[in-house]
């Protein structure tokens, strides 16, 4: 029996168990820097699957260090833990059951995947050199992320990690095609706080008032021209305002209005410069109406790097396991991932697996609160992460 044939029974023996894995946090999910329930749950399983080396890393990350039969290089192989202020509008049995919380981005099945995919290689060890960091990172959803504090925790040292790789569901492609793209994958991202001060009053008295709701749909307008016509068409980039809050009434103007968004590009150099720009372009507006402003930026992940070379080897295993006709090349991604932290300190890759299914109703998109995955998925991404570190760590 060849090692792909052992990867895909093992993966497919432990299908029941990576459903129970899935669902358990499913129904349990908790949000990011708060994953204590998620932490211990993931601490049982890796002591059930024979591990005694569990450490918690970044305050509820967990961690476990999975050695070859030979001394070789370093891979890591992470999956993300946190879960979404969404409210889950689901009928299934594994529903969240803690209310405004939900897995509505994939987390809970990249841990079970991980899991499985980590039971997989312990059983195969005899067949790959090298050790293998197994990483359950918290707080992927929130700036600055959770990397940058596993990070700082020593994740990628002692040893020194030869490569990362990570996956992510994706319900834009169906159950059984996964797809991959070398370079730059996807955004970086900014989010910006504006409050503009102005003096508000009765509505029917506009002339003896500074009107900020006025001047917030001149800044929304502005701020799109600021990307359309300073960044070169070549550049993807997107500026969006996300939230708008003016607490008036349909006869009070209120003295503040706060806008609250998002900006994301794939180039650090435009990157700072459109920040620079967005704050003057806002100041500049609000003062010429008379009006004041404050601006926060919360600096986030920077833009995802695939490696090149890493990102085509992959590319080559991943039609082994799954057949040429189910690897499909990505399109740039203008989402946001702290996976790219990894991606800017050591060779990277990040792709994605299908989870899509119309009959199943799993085709919602990420961060909605109806997002479900064809659970056939999870022996196949399980059994797919197996097999692309036993590619690397074979070499």
């Amino acid at each position: 029996m060849n090692t792909i044939t052992k990867i895909k029974a093992l993966a497919e023996e432990g299908k029941e168990k990576c459903i129970t894995w899935r669902r358990y946090l499913h129904a349990r999910p908790e949000l990011s820097f708060h994953e204590l329930e998620t932490s211990s749950y993931i601490q049982q399983q890796l002591h059930a699957l024979g591990f005694d080396n569990v450490t918690t890393i970044g305050d509820t990350g967990v961690f476990v260090t999975l050695e070859g039969k030979e001394k070789g290089r370093t891979l890591l192989l992470r999956a993300d833990i946190d879960a979404l202020p969404i409210q889950e509008h689901s009928s299934a049995n594994y529903q969240s059951t803690v209310p405004g919380v939900m897995h509505a981005c994939g987390h809970d099945a990249h841990t079970a995947m991980l899991l499985l995919a980590t039971q997989i290689l312990k059983t195969l060890r005899n067949e790959w050199n090298g050790t293998i960091k197994i990483l359950f990172q918290p707080a992927e959803e929130v700036i600055p992320g959770g990397a940058l504090k596993v990070m700082a925790g020593g994740i990628l040292e002692n040893p020194t990690v030869w490569r990362a790789i990570g996956q992510h569901v994706f319900p834009e492609l169906p159950v059984g095609k996964v797809g991959v793209r070398p370079g730059k994958f996807m955004a970086s991202s900014d989010n910006f706080f504006i409050t503009i001060h102005g003096k508000g009053g009765h509505a029917a008295m506009p002339e003896t008032l500074v009107d900020p709701v006025v001047i917030a749909g001149h800044v929304i307008v502005a701020l799109q021209q600021l990307v359309s016509r300073n960044r070169s068409p070549k550049m993807p980039s997107v500026l969006s305002i996300g939230r708008v809050s003016a607490l008036g009434s349909n006869n009070v103007i209120p003295n503040e209005v706060m806008l609250d968004g998002t900006f994301r590009t794939m180039d650090n150099e435009w990157r700072e410069r459109a920040l620079i720009l967005l704050t003057k372009l806002v100041t500049d507006l609000c003062e010429s109406m008379g009006a004041t402003c404050t601006i926060d930026i919360a600096h986030g992940y920077p833009y995802l790097h695939n490696d090149e070379t890493l990102a085509t080897e992959i590319k080559k295993s991943m039609k082994e396991f799954v057949g040429p006709e189910n690897v499909v090349d990505m399109d740039i991604w203008l989402a946001a991932e702290d996976f790219a932290h990894y991606s800017h300190r050591v060779p990277s890759a990040f792709y994605v697996v299908g989870v899509g299914n119309e009959q199943k109703k799993t085709t919602s998109g990420l961060h909605t609160p109806t997002f479900d995955i064809d659970e056939d998925v999870l022996p196949l991404g399980a059994g797919l992460m197996a097999w692309l570190a036993l590619g690397q760590l074979k070499q």
